[in-house]
């Protein structure tokens, strides 16, 4: 009877255990096209920067990722964090930024001379805002404000490098290092474009002094006793300038840098019809690449023609037209769908139970990459015993594109089954008796009455012969 027992509440819990499965979504990274060649297959754009990330800033997906990862010299997108470092000291108090005014001697400018440093032309002790040191920071990208505020914040410039790889390592940018507050110097100053990614969207999200300053086409200093008319300044990125060659309404900022060991970087960010998108890229050409300046004499009205050609924003405006044209937030699954069936051991009045979806799926999607390219693959538990409840989850969905998961859904289900007692009593009953631990007690049993029917001839034989 014990035996009986056991082997009872072993299959019962083998019966009614469920697996759970969890939602997970996996990032997924295009190519962006120029177009689509005479077979209707697209041409993958040309980029002249080496490294560029550009993410969705509706959803934080990453769009696209060529080297996006990889360590390289930031030149003046290090004057972001010290943007950064600033804004946190004064917790985006525009007032007090407005009114606290600061200055420095020497200590501030004697590296930069003869460098050529782009500057905002503030002079050795004159007293400036710190807003103003902002924006000359980050409009004109001046060096001798990055040092003015380095040492007013930090003591020193070591000091506040200090702050800023603090700052990094706080926002989990894992691939940087600040060894100055200017970026003109590459010794141990480097980040790569998804870590600067990260900071431009810290900045952007917290402080609105930064996101009015990073979107100034100019800016008009306040009057100093060196500057009695104040100092006019102009932004470096020249997609905020309706008369440049390379103005795209699009962009709302941010940050150029250009050094012989960077070549040219830009992070930017731009808005259209509700869609957000952000790019960071470094290692776009200075000069003028061979086949260009052909292509400038063929084209005189082309920006090819001029002297300096800005790779790093023809790379961002062609990704942001590309984004804009191309992707669309398109829907994948939605959870009133019912998918599939799955079979009920048990249930009563019913064998089975239909499966939808626990969450629907939508990401940004290529208007020339068919829907039905993504497949779905389902996948069900096995031995599901009732009682189920409408939600239990029962199974997984798989999004999956040219081998890549996009997401994994828990498939829950769609109702709820009840528990036939008889039929499940039965078939314990049933196993139980089809069981080798059955077969074994007969067996034994069977032993067992031998050999007491053994014992029981062998005593009374021996009666008979005492007779």
């Amino acid at each position: 009877m014990k035996v009986t027992k056991r082997i009872t509440s072993l299959l019962s819990v083998m019966l009614i255990l469920v697996i759970t499965c969890t939602i997970s979504a996996n990032s997924f990274e295009f190519t962006p096209t120029a177009g689509v060649d005479e077979n209707g297959k697209g041409i993958p754009l040309e980029l002249y920067s080496e490294s560029v990330y550009m993410v969705d800033l509706n959803t934080g997906e990453t769009i696209v990722n060529i080297k996006g990862e990889e360590a390289r010299v930031p030149a003046s997108l290090t004057k972001i964090m010290t943007a950064v470092v600033l804004l946190d000291k004064f917790k985006a108090n525009s007032e007090k930024l407005k009114t606290t005014y600061v200055s420095c001697g020497s200590e501030a400018f004697d590296e930069l001379y003869d460098t050529g440093a782009s500057t905002a032309d503030i002079q050795p002790n004159e007293k400036v805002s710190y807003y103003n040191l902002l924006a000359a920071l980050l409009i004109p990208s001046s060096c001798e404000a990055a040092n003015i505020i380095a040492i007013n914040i930090g003591g020193s410039v070591q000091k506040f490098c200090d702050l800023m790889n603090k700052k990094a390592e706080e926002l989990k940018m894992k691939d940087t290092h600040f060894s100055n507050a200017h970026g003109l110097f590459a010794n141990k100053n480097y980040t790569s474009c998804k870590d600067m990614t990260i900071l431009c969207r810290y900045a952007l999200d917290n402080f609105p002094e930064f996101k009015e300053i990073v979107a100034m086409p100019e800016y008009n200093m306040e009057a100093t006793d060196y500057h009695p008319s104040g100092t006019t300044i102009n932004n470096t990125n020249y997609m905020l300038e309706a008369d440049s060659d390379y103005y795209y309404a699009n962009v709302k900022g941010i940050k150029t840098g250009t050094l012989e060991e960077a070549g040219r970087c830009l992070a930017s960010y731009a808005s259209y019809d509700g869609n957000n998108y952000m790019i960071v890229s470094m290692g776009a050409p200075i000069e003028k690449r061979e086949q260009d300046i052909k292509l400038g004499e063929d084209n005189p009205d082309s920006v090819f023609a001029d002297d300096v050609v800005y790779y790093n924003c023809l790379d961002h405006i062609a990704l942001y037209k590309w984004a804009f044209n191309n992707l669309a937030v398109t829907d994948f699954i939605n959870t009133s769908s019912e998918v599939q069936e799955a079979s009920i051991e048990f249930g009563k009045g019913t064998d089975y139970v239909t499966l939808k979806p626990a969450n629907g799926y939508s990401r940004l999607w290529p208007t020339d990459i068919p829907v039905e390219d993504v497949k779905q693959e389902i996948t069900v538990k096995k031995n599901i015993v009732a009682p189920v409840e409408e939600g239990d989850v029962l199974g997984e969905l798989q999004l999956v594109y040219k081998g890549e998961v996009l997401s994994s859904i828990d498939l829950v289900a769609n109702g709820s089954v009840e528990r036939d007692q008889f039929s499940a009593t039965l078939y314990v009953a049933k196993s139980f008796f089809k069981s080798s631990a059955f077969i074994i007690a007969i067996a034994v049993i069977i032993l067992i009455l031998l050999v007491y029917s053994l014992i029981h001839a062998i005593r009374t034989h021996m009666k008979y012969i005492k007779k």
